[in-house]
C-alpha cells in the first residue's frame, strides 16, 4: 500500500496558533509571493490572508505574482530573500513536497525554506460528465465502464505531474486498467471539456466541480480526502471505495526564507492563524473549493518531510519520468 500524504488537521484553528509576541513591532512593508497568475485559486488564497495580515502584521502587505516554471520561481524567489519576516511565500504542497521528485535540478532545497503555517487543504476528487452513462455514480460503476469501453477510458488533469494526474495514475495501476491521461494547461479548459463530453472523466480538486454538480451537469464518482469532504459530505471517499491508496489531500503553506529566526517565524505563524480562522476567510475559502486550517510551523515542517518522503514510491509505480 502506497503511504498516504499527510493531512494536516483541521482541529480548533485558536488550538493550533501560537500567541502573537506582543513587543514585536509592526512591520512597515511585506510582500506575499504567488507563484501562479493572478485570477487563480493560489493568488485568491494569498490575497484572502493578505488582506487580514495588512495592519496586524504589517501596515502595507501587497501580494506579489511569480508566476512561471509551474510555482518555482516564488519559491526560488523567497528562498533569497532578507530573512526580517518581510517576504512570505504562500503556495501549494506540490512545490515543495513532489516537485524534488520531478525535477532533478532545483534552485532551492529544504534548508532554503522555513515552514510557517499551512492556510488550508483541499480534496481531489474524480468527477465524470455526459460521455460517461448516467447509470454510473461511483468509481465500481465507471472502473466497469471503462473496461467494456477502452477506447473512451480516459480522464482530464490539471497538469502532467501534478497531484491530480498522480490521483488518476494511481487508480490505473490499482484496477489494472489502461485509463489514457490527457493533460491540460489548468482546470478551467479540462472542466470545459468534460463538460462538453470531450473527455470522460477528470481528476481535480473537489472545488472545480462545485459550480455544475447542482445543475446535475457533472458527477462527483469519489474524493481523495481521509474523511470525507465538507463541502460534498454525500460523496464517498476512495478508500471507502475499496481504494485506500488514493487518499491524498493538498494543502497551501506559508514560508519565509530559510535563514527566519524563531521569532521571526512565530510572529508570522501566529498573524496567519488569526488571519485564517476569520469568518471571512473561512467563508472565501468554501467558495474556492478549500477548508481553512492553519498548523504551527512545527506541524508543517513535518508534514514537508513526510510528504516528501512519501512522493518518491508513488513517482516510481506510476512510472511518470523526472523532468530534467
Amino acid at each position: 500500500m502506497i503511504h498516504r500524504r499527510t493531512l494536516i488537521a483541521a482541529a480548533p484553528l485558536w488550538l493550533a496558533a501560537p500567541r502573537l509576541a506582543g513587543a514585536q513591532p509592526v512591520l512597515e512593508n511585506a510582500r506575499v509571493l504567488c507563484g501562479f497568475p493572478a485570477g487563480g485559486t493560489t493568488d485568491a488564497v494569498s490575497r484572502r490572508v493578505a488582506e487580514k495580515l495588512r495592519g496586524p502584521y504589517a501596515r502595507s502587505v501587497l501580494v506579489d505574482n511569480k508566476a512561471g516554471a509551474g510555482g518555482r520561481l516564488a519559491v526560488e524567489e523567497v528562498s533569497r530573500a532578507a530573512p526580517d519576516g518581510g517576504t512570505l511565500l504562500l503556495t501549494p504542497a506540490a512545490m515543495i513536497t513532489l516537485y524534488p521528485h520531478l525535477y532533478t535540478r532545483l534552485a532551492y532545497g529544504p534548508r532554503d525554506l522555513r515552514p510557517v503555517s499551512t492556510a488550508c487543504h483541499l480534496a481531489f476528487g474524480f468527477g465524470v460528465g455526459p460521455a460517461v452513462p448516467e447509470s454510473v455514480r461511483d468509481i465500481k460503476g465507471f472502473l466497469a465502464w471503462a473496461k467494456a469501453n477502452p477506447e473512451q477510458a480516459n480522464y482530464a488533469s490539471p497538469g502532467a505531474g501534478t497531484p491530480p494526474h498522480f490521483v488518476g495514475a494511481l487508480l490505473a495501476k490499482e484496477s489494472g486498467l489502461d485509463l489514457r491521461h490527457v493533460p491540460y494547461k489548468g482546470s478551467a479548459p479540462g472542466v470545459q471539456d468534460l463538460l462538453g463530453g470531450q473527455v470522460a472523466a477528470m481528476s481535480s480538486p473537489v472545488g472545480d466541480y462545485l459550480p455544475h454538480l447542482k445543475s446535475g451537469k457533472l458527477r462527483l464518482l469519489a474524493t481523495s480526502g481521509a474523511q470525507r469532504s465538507k463541502l460534498v459530505p454525500d460523496v464517498a471517499t476512495y478508500a471507502e471505495q475499496g481504494l485506500p491508496a488514493l487518499t491524498m489531500n493538498e494543502w497551501y503553506g506559508f514560508f519565509l526564507p530559510g535563514k527566519a529566526s524563531d521569532e521571526v517565524t512565530q510572529r508570522a505563524a501566529a498573524a496567519i492563524a488569526a488571519a485564517v480562522r476569520t469568518p471571512e476567510v473561512i467563508e472565501a475559502f468554501a467558495q474556492l473549493g478549500l477548508e481553512a486550517a492553519a498548523s504551527t510551523p512545527a506541524e508543517l515542517a513535518k508534514a514537508v518531510a513526510d510528504e516528501n518522503a512519501a512522493w518518491g514510491p508513488i513517482v516510481k509505480r506510476v512510472g511518470f519520468k523526472p523532468e530534467a
